[in-house]
Protein backbone atom coordinates (compact mmCIF):
# COMPACT_ATOMS: atom_id res chain seq x y z
CA UNK A 1 0.00 0.00 0.00
CA UNK A 2 1.21 3.59 -0.92
CA UNK A 3 2.39 6.01 2.23
CA UNK A 4 -0.29 9.10 2.54
CA UNK A 5 3.24 11.31 2.03
CA UNK A 6 3.86 9.59 -1.18
CA UNK A 7 0.26 9.43 -2.98
CA UNK A 8 -0.31 12.97 -1.85
CA UNK A 9 3.68 14.40 -3.70
CA UNK A 10 2.28 13.45 -6.75
CA UNK A 11 0.14 16.52 -6.93
CA UNK A 12 3.15 18.66 -5.86
CA UNK A 13 5.04 17.90 -9.73
CA UNK A 14 5.40 20.85 -12.09
CA UNK A 15 2.73 19.31 -14.36
CA UNK A 16 0.33 19.12 -11.97
CA UNK A 17 0.50 23.60 -12.28
CA UNK A 18 0.35 23.09 -16.02
CA UNK A 19 -2.70 20.71 -15.46
CA UNK A 20 -4.52 23.14 -13.39
CA UNK A 21 -4.70 26.17 -15.78
CA UNK A 22 -5.95 23.94 -18.29
CA UNK A 23 -8.70 23.27 -16.13
CA UNK A 24 -9.37 26.92 -15.19
CA UNK A 25 -9.07 28.02 -18.74
CA UNK A 26 -12.00 24.87 -19.29
CA UNK A 27 -13.88 25.71 -16.62
CA UNK A 28 -14.46 29.44 -17.16
CA UNK A 29 -16.90 29.99 -20.45
CA UNK A 30 -19.54 27.50 -18.08
CA UNK A 31 -19.56 31.00 -16.29
CA UNK A 32 -20.60 32.91 -18.95
CA UNK A 33 -23.21 30.78 -20.52
CA UNK A 34 -24.36 29.35 -16.91
CA UNK A 35 -24.49 31.62 -13.98
CA UNK A 36 -24.11 34.70 -15.76
CA UNK A 37 -26.38 34.28 -18.52
CA UNK A 38 -29.51 32.69 -16.36
CA UNK A 39 -29.22 35.59 -14.52
CA UNK A 40 -29.20 37.92 -16.85
CA UNK A 41 -32.21 36.41 -18.13
CA UNK A 42 -33.54 36.31 -15.14
CA UNK A 43 -33.11 39.50 -13.80
CA UNK A 44 -34.43 41.00 -17.18
CA UNK A 45 -37.61 38.99 -16.41
CA UNK A 46 -37.63 36.24 -18.62
CA UNK A 47 -39.32 33.08 -17.43
CA UNK A 48 -37.87 29.93 -15.52
CA UNK A 49 -39.00 27.64 -18.80
CA UNK A 50 -37.10 30.40 -21.26
CA UNK A 51 -34.13 30.09 -18.97
CA UNK A 52 -34.49 26.26 -18.59
CA UNK A 53 -34.89 26.07 -22.96
CA UNK A 54 -32.01 28.37 -23.57
CA UNK A 55 -29.72 25.44 -21.48
CA UNK A 56 -29.96 23.91 -24.85
CA UNK A 57 -26.85 25.49 -25.94
CA UNK A 58 -24.97 23.28 -23.96
CA UNK A 59 -25.99 20.52 -26.00
CA UNK A 60 -22.92 21.15 -28.55
CA UNK A 61 -20.95 19.68 -25.51
CA UNK A 62 -22.79 16.29 -26.19
CA UNK A 63 -21.63 16.88 -29.77
CA UNK A 64 -17.85 18.11 -30.32
CA UNK A 65 -17.52 14.06 -30.60
CA UNK A 66 -18.42 15.20 -34.18
CA UNK A 67 -16.01 17.39 -34.99
CA UNK A 68 -13.07 16.17 -32.38
CA UNK A 69 -11.82 13.60 -35.06
CA UNK A 70 -10.73 17.29 -37.74
CA UNK A 71 -9.20 19.29 -34.13
CA UNK A 72 -7.00 16.29 -34.10
CA UNK A 73 -5.81 16.16 -37.30
CA UNK A 74 -6.14 19.50 -38.96
CA UNK A 75 -3.39 21.86 -38.63
CA UNK A 76 -3.92 25.62 -37.88
CA UNK A 77 -2.38 28.10 -40.36
CA UNK A 78 0.62 29.59 -38.91
CA UNK A 79 -0.56 29.43 -35.59
CA UNK A 80 0.59 25.42 -35.32
CA UNK A 81 4.21 25.91 -36.40
CA UNK A 82 4.21 28.62 -33.95
CA UNK A 83 2.35 27.19 -30.67
CA UNK A 84 1.92 23.62 -31.62
CA UNK A 85 -1.24 21.75 -32.49
CA UNK A 86 -2.77 21.77 -29.08
CA UNK A 87 -2.08 25.32 -28.18
CA UNK A 88 -3.08 27.03 -31.41
CA UNK A 89 -6.40 25.71 -31.67
CA UNK A 90 -6.88 26.86 -27.96
CA UNK A 91 -6.11 30.65 -28.63
CA UNK A 92 -8.15 30.36 -31.51
CA UNK A 93 -11.47 29.22 -29.93
CA UNK A 94 -10.33 31.46 -26.82
CA UNK A 95 -10.18 34.68 -29.08
CA UNK A 96 -13.66 33.69 -30.62
CA UNK A 97 -14.97 33.94 -26.62
CA UNK A 98 -13.60 37.30 -26.33
CA UNK A 99 -15.37 38.30 -29.42
CA UNK A 100 -18.67 37.04 -28.23
CA UNK A 101 -18.10 38.88 -25.13
CA UNK A 102 -17.80 41.85 -26.67
CA UNK A 103 -20.91 41.18 -28.81
CA UNK A 104 -23.02 40.21 -25.45
CA UNK A 105 -21.81 44.03 -24.39
CA UNK A 106 -23.92 45.46 -27.34
CA UNK A 107 -27.08 43.15 -26.34
CA UNK A 108 -30.06 43.73 -24.76
CA UNK A 109 -31.91 40.41 -24.17
CA UNK A 110 -35.24 41.58 -23.93
CA UNK A 111 -35.35 43.42 -26.99
CA UNK A 112 -32.99 40.48 -29.05
CA UNK A 113 -33.58 37.45 -27.43
CA UNK A 114 -32.60 35.36 -30.47
CA UNK A 115 -29.51 36.83 -31.04
CA UNK A 116 -28.21 36.94 -26.92
CA UNK A 117 -28.73 32.77 -27.02
CA UNK A 118 -27.50 33.15 -30.32
CA UNK A 119 -24.09 34.59 -29.12
CA UNK A 120 -24.28 31.93 -26.09
CA UNK A 121 -24.22 29.28 -28.70
CA UNK A 122 -21.11 30.56 -30.40
CA UNK A 123 -19.36 30.38 -26.74
CA UNK A 124 -21.02 27.24 -26.28
CA UNK A 125 -19.55 26.04 -29.74
CA UNK A 126 -16.25 27.24 -29.21
CA UNK A 127 -16.02 26.51 -25.50
CA UNK A 128 -16.80 22.84 -26.29
CA UNK A 129 -14.67 22.80 -28.93
CA UNK A 130 -11.27 23.98 -27.05
CA UNK A 131 -12.25 21.63 -24.45
CA UNK A 132 -11.48 18.56 -27.00
CA UNK A 133 -7.84 19.85 -27.72
CA UNK A 134 -7.52 21.04 -23.73
CA UNK A 135 -8.44 17.89 -22.34
CA UNK A 136 -5.87 16.20 -25.11
CA UNK A 137 -2.96 18.33 -24.00
CA UNK A 138 -3.53 17.41 -20.52
CA UNK A 139 -4.02 13.78 -20.78
CA UNK A 140 -0.78 14.07 -22.98
CA UNK A 141 1.51 15.47 -19.77
CA UNK A 142 1.45 12.23 -17.98
CA UNK A 143 2.65 8.54 -19.04
CA UNK A 144 0.34 6.17 -20.20
CA UNK A 145 1.48 3.76 -17.27
CA UNK A 146 1.37 6.43 -15.11
CA UNK A 147 -2.30 5.06 -13.42
CA UNK A 148 -1.72 7.23 -9.87
CA UNK A 149 -0.81 10.22 -11.37
CA UNK A 150 -3.59 9.82 -14.37
CA UNK A 151 -5.98 10.11 -10.83
CA UNK A 152 -3.92 12.99 -9.72
CA UNK A 153 -3.71 14.76 -12.81
CA UNK A 154 -7.73 14.49 -13.28
CA UNK A 155 -8.20 15.60 -9.34
CA UNK A 156 -6.08 18.75 -10.12
CA UNK A 157 -8.07 19.21 -13.67
CA UNK A 158 -11.56 19.12 -11.47
CA UNK A 159 -9.86 21.62 -9.25
CA UNK A 160 -9.01 23.92 -11.98
CA UNK A 161 -11.94 23.50 -13.88
CA UNK A 162 -13.91 24.68 -10.78
CA UNK A 163 -11.32 27.42 -9.87
CA UNK A 164 -13.12 28.95 -13.11
CA UNK A 165 -16.21 28.41 -12.86
CA UNK A 166 -16.41 29.27 -9.54
CA UNK A 167 -14.21 32.28 -8.60
CA UNK A 168 -15.13 33.24 -12.44
CA UNK A 169 -18.68 33.19 -10.96
CA UNK A 170 -17.11 35.28 -7.81
CA UNK A 171 -16.46 37.78 -10.50
CA UNK A 172 -18.73 37.80 -12.54
CA UNK A 173 -21.54 38.10 -9.51
CA UNK A 174 -19.52 40.71 -7.74
CA UNK A 175 -18.76 42.87 -11.00
CA UNK A 176 -22.26 43.09 -11.70
CA UNK A 177 -23.49 43.79 -8.41
CA UNK A 178 -20.56 46.59 -8.01
CA UNK A 179 -21.12 48.11 -11.75
CA UNK A 180 -25.42 47.68 -10.97
CA UNK A 181 -24.73 49.89 -7.37
CA UNK A 182 -23.25 52.30 -9.20
CA UNK A 183 -26.12 53.37 -11.05
CA UNK A 184 -25.07 52.16 -14.46
CA UNK A 185 -28.25 50.26 -16.24
CA UNK A 186 -26.69 48.01 -18.34
CA UNK A 187 -24.48 46.67 -15.83
CA UNK A 188 -24.59 42.93 -17.33
CA UNK A 189 -23.21 44.06 -20.66
CA UNK A 190 -20.01 46.14 -18.89
CA UNK A 191 -19.57 42.34 -16.77
CA UNK A 192 -18.90 40.82 -19.90
CA UNK A 193 -16.13 43.50 -21.26
CA UNK A 194 -14.65 42.69 -17.90
CA UNK A 195 -14.60 38.94 -18.64
CA UNK A 196 -12.73 39.28 -21.63
CA UNK A 197 -10.25 40.75 -19.96
CA UNK A 198 -9.91 36.98 -18.02
CA UNK A 199 -10.01 35.49 -21.39
CA UNK A 200 -6.84 37.74 -22.56
CA UNK A 201 -5.05 36.61 -19.13
CA UNK A 202 -5.80 32.90 -19.70
CA UNK A 203 -4.30 33.04 -23.42
CA UNK A 204 -0.95 35.05 -21.72
CA UNK A 205 -0.89 32.06 -19.36
CA UNK A 206 -1.48 29.25 -21.59
CA UNK A 207 2.24 29.85 -23.03
CA UNK A 208 3.39 28.04 -20.17
CA UNK A 209 2.07 25.06 -21.06
CA UNK A 210 4.74 23.40 -23.25
CA UNK A 211 3.45 20.80 -25.98
CA UNK A 212 5.06 17.48 -26.80
CA UNK A 213 5.79 16.98 -30.46
CA UNK A 214 3.30 14.13 -31.80
CA UNK A 215 5.94 12.28 -33.34
CA UNK A 216 4.26 8.42 -31.77
CA UNK A 217 0.55 10.07 -32.56
CA UNK A 218 1.58 10.39 -36.22
CA UNK A 219 3.27 7.37 -36.74
CA UNK A 220 -0.08 5.00 -35.20
CA UNK A 221 -2.45 7.40 -36.85
CA UNK A 222 -0.01 6.70 -40.39
CA UNK A 223 0.06 2.97 -39.72
CA UNK A 224 -4.11 3.18 -39.12
CA UNK A 225 -4.28 4.85 -42.67
CA UNK A 226 -2.34 1.87 -44.23
CA UNK A 227 -4.36 -0.29 -42.86
CA UNK A 228 -7.72 1.42 -43.64
CA UNK A 229 -6.21 2.12 -47.06
CA UNK A 230 -5.13 -1.80 -47.73
CA UNK A 231 -8.52 -2.47 -47.20
CA UNK A 232 -10.75 0.16 -49.15
CA UNK A 233 -8.75 -0.68 -51.99
CA UNK A 234 -9.20 2.72 -53.23
CA UNK A 235 -5.95 4.50 -55.36
CA UNK A 236 -4.83 8.04 -56.32
CA UNK A 237 -5.56 11.41 -54.73
CA UNK A 238 -9.86 10.34 -54.78
CA UNK A 239 -8.59 7.32 -52.50
CA UNK A 240 -6.59 9.21 -50.79
CA UNK A 241 -8.85 11.83 -49.27
CA UNK A 242 -11.43 8.44 -48.93
CA UNK A 243 -9.00 6.75 -46.70
CA UNK A 244 -8.33 10.06 -44.83
CA UNK A 245 -11.42 10.76 -44.12
CA UNK A 246 -12.50 7.38 -43.15
CA UNK A 247 -9.84 7.10 -40.66
CA UNK A 248 -10.39 10.71 -39.29
CA UNK A 249 -13.41 10.10 -38.30
CA UNK A 250 -13.95 6.22 -38.04
CA UNK A 251 -10.43 5.24 -36.77
CA UNK A 252 -11.11 6.19 -33.45
CA UNK A 253 -14.19 4.84 -33.03
CA UNK A 254 -12.84 1.24 -34.03
CA UNK A 255 -10.10 1.73 -32.00
CA UNK A 256 -12.52 1.93 -28.78
CA UNK A 257 -14.51 -0.80 -29.54
CA UNK A 258 -11.21 -2.99 -30.79
CA UNK A 259 -9.61 -2.54 -27.15
CA UNK A 260 -12.82 -3.06 -25.00
CA UNK A 261 -15.06 -5.36 -26.48
CA UNK A 262 -18.34 -4.18 -28.06
CA UNK A 263 -20.31 -5.30 -25.44
CA UNK A 264 -18.20 -3.59 -22.49
CA UNK A 265 -17.76 -0.52 -24.96
CA UNK A 266 -21.88 0.03 -25.40
CA UNK A 267 -22.47 -0.74 -21.45
CA UNK A 268 -19.22 1.79 -20.35
CA UNK A 269 -21.38 4.06 -22.47
CA UNK A 270 -24.59 3.72 -21.22
CA UNK A 271 -23.29 4.66 -17.59
CA UNK A 272 -21.39 7.67 -19.19
CA UNK A 273 -24.98 8.71 -20.46
CA UNK A 274 -26.53 8.31 -17.09
CA UNK A 275 -24.15 9.13 -14.23
CA UNK A 276 -24.65 12.62 -13.80
CA UNK A 277 -28.17 13.55 -14.96
CA UNK A 278 -29.33 14.39 -11.40
CA UNK A 279 -27.01 16.63 -10.42
CA UNK A 280 -27.22 18.80 -13.90
CA UNK A 281 -30.70 19.11 -13.22
CA UNK A 282 -29.72 20.55 -9.86
CA UNK A 283 -27.00 22.54 -11.54
CA UNK A 284 -29.28 24.30 -14.01
CA UNK A 285 -31.76 25.57 -11.59
CA UNK A 286 -29.77 26.15 -8.86
CA UNK A 287 -29.24 30.01 -9.42
CA UNK A 288 -32.44 30.39 -10.01
CA UNK A 289 -33.81 28.64 -7.32
CA UNK A 290 -31.44 30.85 -5.12
CA UNK A 291 -32.87 33.69 -6.34
CA UNK A 292 -36.13 32.92 -5.95
CA UNK A 293 -36.46 32.27 -2.10
CA UNK A 294 -34.35 35.30 -1.72
CA UNK A 295 -30.87 35.15 -1.51
CA UNK A 296 -29.13 38.32 -3.21
CA UNK A 297 -26.07 38.17 -5.91
CA UNK A 298 -23.38 38.61 -3.42
CA UNK A 299 -24.89 35.61 -0.99
CA UNK A 300 -24.63 33.48 -4.05
CA UNK A 301 -21.39 34.63 -4.89
CA UNK A 302 -20.26 34.02 -1.30
CA UNK A 303 -21.57 30.97 -0.67
CA UNK A 304 -22.01 29.06 -4.21
CA UNK A 305 -19.07 30.55 -5.37
CA UNK A 306 -16.87 31.97 -3.13
CA UNK A 307 -17.10 29.25 0.11
CA UNK A 308 -17.62 26.56 -2.77
CA UNK A 309 -14.74 27.21 -4.69
CA UNK A 310 -12.61 26.18 -1.68
CA UNK A 311 -14.39 23.57 -0.46
CA UNK A 312 -14.28 21.98 -4.34
CA UNK A 313 -10.74 22.50 -4.29
CA UNK A 314 -10.39 20.75 -1.13
CA UNK A 315 -12.70 18.12 -1.80
CA UNK A 316 -11.09 17.49 -5.23
CA UNK A 317 -7.67 16.84 -3.91
CA UNK A 318 -9.41 14.43 -1.23
CA UNK A 319 -11.35 12.45 -3.45
CA UNK A 320 -8.45 12.25 -5.71
CA UNK A 321 -6.68 10.47 -2.90
CA UNK A 322 -9.60 8.38 -2.14
CA UNK A 323 -10.19 7.42 -5.74
CA UNK A 324 -6.42 6.24 -5.63
CA UNK A 325 -6.44 4.24 -2.85
CA UNK A 326 -10.13 2.36 -2.84
CA UNK A 327 -10.07 2.40 -6.51
CA UNK A 328 -12.34 3.68 -9.27
CA UNK A 329 -15.47 2.19 -9.53
CA UNK A 330 -15.92 1.69 -5.60
CA UNK A 331 -15.09 5.83 -5.88
CA UNK A 332 -17.75 6.31 -8.43
CA UNK A 333 -20.53 4.73 -6.83
CA UNK A 334 -19.88 6.13 -3.66
CA UNK A 335 -20.05 9.78 -5.27
CA UNK A 336 -23.63 8.45 -7.02
CA UNK A 337 -25.17 7.84 -3.35
CA UNK A 338 -23.48 11.39 -2.40
CA UNK A 339 -25.19 13.12 -5.18
CA UNK A 340 -28.29 11.91 -4.25
CA UNK A 341 -28.34 12.65 -1.04
CA UNK A 342 -27.10 16.12 -1.75
CA UNK A 343 -30.10 17.01 -3.88
CA UNK A 344 -32.11 16.00 -0.76
CA UNK A 345 -30.55 18.56 0.96
CA UNK A 346 -31.81 21.38 -1.66
CA UNK A 347 -35.05 19.94 -0.74
CA UNK A 348 -34.54 20.37 2.58
CA UNK A 349 -33.42 24.07 1.97
CA UNK A 350 -36.20 24.89 -0.42
CA UNK A 351 -38.98 23.64 2.38
CA UNK A 352 -37.19 25.61 5.08
CA UNK A 353 -36.68 29.24 3.57
CA UNK A 354 -33.52 31.10 3.05
CA UNK A 355 -31.62 30.64 6.05
CA UNK A 356 -28.16 31.04 5.27
CA UNK A 357 -26.74 28.07 7.64
CA UNK A 358 -28.69 25.40 5.70
CA UNK A 359 -27.93 27.15 2.65
CA UNK A 360 -24.08 26.90 3.11
CA UNK A 361 -24.34 23.19 4.45
CA UNK A 362 -26.19 22.30 1.08
CA UNK A 363 -23.75 24.03 -0.71
CA UNK A 364 -20.99 22.51 1.02
CA UNK A 365 -22.27 19.06 0.37
CA UNK A 366 -23.02 19.78 -2.92
CA UNK A 367 -19.59 20.54 -3.84
CA UNK A 368 -17.81 17.43 -2.09
CA UNK A 369 -20.21 15.25 -3.76
CA UNK A 370 -19.68 17.19 -7.38
CA UNK A 371 -15.75 17.31 -6.53
CA UNK A 372 -15.81 13.32 -5.63
CA UNK A 373 -18.10 12.43 -8.97
CA UNK A 374 -16.53 14.71 -11.65
CA UNK A 375 -12.64 13.54 -10.24
CA UNK A 376 -13.65 9.97 -10.60
CA UNK A 377 -15.15 10.07 -13.62
CA UNK A 378 -12.32 11.91 -15.50
CA UNK A 379 -9.85 9.87 -14.22
CA UNK A 380 -11.87 6.68 -15.39
CA UNK A 381 -12.33 7.95 -18.63
CA UNK A 382 -8.97 9.51 -18.77
CA UNK A 383 -7.67 6.01 -18.57
CA UNK A 384 -9.80 4.20 -21.34
CA UNK A 385 -8.60 6.47 -24.16
CA UNK A 386 -6.10 5.55 -26.93
CA UNK A 387 -3.42 8.49 -27.29
CA UNK A 388 -3.27 7.91 -31.02
CA UNK A 389 -6.51 9.47 -31.13
CA UNK A 390 -6.47 11.14 -27.14
CA UNK A 391 -8.20 14.46 -28.79
CA UNK A 392 -11.23 12.26 -30.98
CA UNK A 393 -12.01 9.29 -27.57
CA UNK A 394 -12.10 11.46 -24.70
CA UNK A 395 -14.34 13.84 -26.32
CA UNK A 396 -15.99 10.97 -27.12
CA UNK A 397 -16.99 9.57 -23.73
CA UNK A 398 -17.23 12.72 -22.28
CA UNK A 399 -20.05 14.23 -24.80
CA UNK A 400 -22.20 10.88 -24.21
CA UNK A 401 -21.52 12.27 -20.60
CA UNK A 402 -22.92 15.87 -21.43
CA UNK A 403 -25.32 14.35 -23.84
CA UNK A 404 -27.38 12.72 -20.72
CA UNK A 405 -26.55 15.71 -18.30
CA UNK A 406 -28.40 18.22 -21.22
CA UNK A 407 -30.52 16.63 -23.08
CA UNK A 408 -32.32 15.58 -20.13
CA UNK A 409 -31.82 19.01 -17.48
CA UNK A 410 -32.65 21.42 -20.52
CA UNK A 411 -36.04 20.77 -19.37
CA UNK A 412 -35.62 21.45 -16.02
CA UNK A 413 -37.46 24.57 -16.13
CA UNK A 414 -40.28 23.19 -17.19
CA UNK A 415 -40.17 20.63 -14.86
CA UNK A 416 -40.67 22.89 -12.03
CA UNK A 417 -42.97 25.02 -13.95
CA UNK A 418 -44.83 21.38 -14.17
CA UNK A 419 -44.73 20.97 -10.61
CA UNK A 420 -45.94 24.65 -9.83
CA UNK A 421 -43.24 25.89 -8.40
CA UNK A 422 -43.00 23.44 -5.91
CA UNK A 423 -38.90 23.07 -5.85
CA UNK A 424 -38.84 20.45 -2.66
CA UNK A 425 -40.00 17.87 -4.60
CA UNK A 426 -38.07 18.96 -8.00
CA UNK A 427 -34.75 18.01 -5.89
CA UNK A 428 -36.35 14.66 -4.71
CA UNK A 429 -37.09 13.75 -8.60
CA UNK A 430 -33.08 14.75 -9.54
CA UNK A 431 -32.16 12.60 -6.45
CA UNK A 432 -33.89 9.80 -7.92
CA UNK A 433 -32.60 10.06 -11.44
CA UNK A 434 -28.68 8.83 -10.03
CA UNK A 435 -30.57 5.01 -9.49
CA UNK A 436 -30.31 3.52 -13.18
CA UNK A 437 -26.62 4.53 -13.12
CA UNK A 438 -25.79 2.99 -10.67
CA UNK A 439 -27.07 -0.12 -11.51
CA UNK A 440 -25.74 -0.30 -14.44
CA UNK A 441 -22.06 0.51 -12.89
CA UNK A 442 -23.24 -2.49 -10.31
CA UNK A 443 -23.81 -4.62 -12.90
CA UNK A 444 -20.22 -3.78 -14.96
CA UNK A 445 -18.16 -3.82 -11.70
CA UNK A 446 -16.02 -7.30 -12.65
CA UNK A 447 -15.62 -6.64 -16.18
CA UNK A 448 -14.08 -3.11 -15.74
CA UNK A 449 -11.21 -5.03 -14.12
CA UNK A 450 -9.64 -6.08 -17.63
CA UNK A 451 -10.81 -2.67 -19.15
CA UNK A 452 -8.22 -1.17 -16.74
CA UNK A 453 -5.16 -3.48 -16.76
CA UNK A 454 -2.29 -1.39 -16.26
CA UNK A 455 -3.87 1.70 -14.33
CA UNK A 456 -2.63 0.43 -11.17
CA UNK A 457 -5.47 1.12 -8.93
CA UNK A 458 -7.82 -1.41 -6.77
CA UNK A 459 -10.97 -2.30 -7.70
CA UNK A 460 -13.16 -3.45 -5.00
CA UNK A 461 -10.93 -6.09 -3.60
CA UNK A 462 -8.76 -6.80 -6.11
CA UNK A 463 -5.58 -4.97 -7.52
CA UNK A 464 -4.64 -4.54 -11.22
CA UNK A 465 -0.83 -4.38 -11.89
Amino acid sequence: MMKRSQTFSVYLERRMARILLLGIISGFPWVLIGSSLSLWLKEDGLSRSTIGWAGLIFGVYALNFLWAPLIDRLRVPYLTPKLGHRRAWIVVFQSLIFVCLVGWSLADPAAHLWGVIAIGLVIAIASATQDITIDALRIEQIGTDEGQAMAAGAAVAVVGWWTGYKLGGVVALNTAEVIQSAGIEDYWQMTFLVLGLVVIACNIALMFVPELPPTDRAAAQSTDDQVIASKLGFGGLTGHVVVWLVATVIGPLMSFFRRNGFAIAVAILGFIFLFKIGEAFLGRMSIVFYKEIGFSKSDIALYSKGIGWVTTVVFTLLGGLFAIRIGLVRAMFLSGILMAVTNLMFSWLAWAGPLETLFAAAVLLDDLAAAFATVTFVAFISMLVDRTYTATQYALLASIGTAGRTLFASSSGALVDWLNGDWGTFFVITALMVVPSLVCLWVLRYRLTAMLSGAQVRLFNKRVE
